[in-house]
């Protein structure tokens, strides 16, 4: 072993905070919100599945890894709502959480830096299933929790639309399901329609 376990358990302790990075999205019919730990195993699962029921052409290894690292950044930055007007340079702190994390002198995860930015700015068949996984699950916890963050934050359909319309591209049938789902979120009123 070449790097002291000290330092190993340094990483790991560091890798813990994305634990305490509250999200906007509710779990279980809006219990309380969720993390960015919790969704990162969530989105890493889910693109799993989605990848083996479909029978994708993708590297189920490297998509595990991509959702994994994928809001890492988080841990220095915080989450960033997606409907948030000041998302824009989210990127930017981001980045420099991660980059901190990969110099670590605990970790031993060489090309973390390399997966992070990939998930982030990547058009590999594994990043675009992700992006779409990604948007996908808040928008099915929203509608499992009476839209409860959608309320609270005063989203409007068309926003929902506009941030989730390259899935119309990307998976045409989970499009079809998302528009279903405004609908409903519109008609129940989860969502504005102003």
């Amino acid at each position: 072993m070449t790097t002291p376990i000290g330092q190993i358990l340094s990483f790991f302790y560091e890798l813990d905070a994305l634990k305490g990075v509250e999200r906007r999205s509710y779990i279980q019919h809006g219990q309380r919100p969720e993390n960015s730990a919790e969704h990162s195993w969530h989105l890493a699962m889910a693109c799993w599945a989605l990848a083996e029921a479909l029978q994708l052409d993708v590297d189920i290894n490297k998509l595990i890894k991509l959702a994994l690292v994928h809001d890492l950044g988080e841990i220095g930055a915080g989450d960033t709502f997606l409907y948030s007007p000041d998302r824009a340079d989210a990127h930017i702190k981001e980045r420099a959480c991660v980059a901190e994390l990969a110099d670590h002198p605990g970790n031993s995860i060489s090309n973390l830096l390399a997966l992070w930015e990939e998930q982030e700015s990547g058009n590999s068949p594994e990043t675009r299933l992700l992006k779409v996984i990604d948007r996908i699950l808040p928008l099915q916890l929203n509608m499992q929790s009476d839209g409860i963050a959608w309320l609270e934050n005063k989203v409007h359909k068309d926003q929902v639309l506009q941030m989730n319309g390259f899935i119309a591209d990307e998976f045409p049938p989970l499009w079809e399901w998302v528009q279903a789902q405004v609908a409903h979120a519109v008609a129940q009123g989860w969502l504005r329609d102003d």
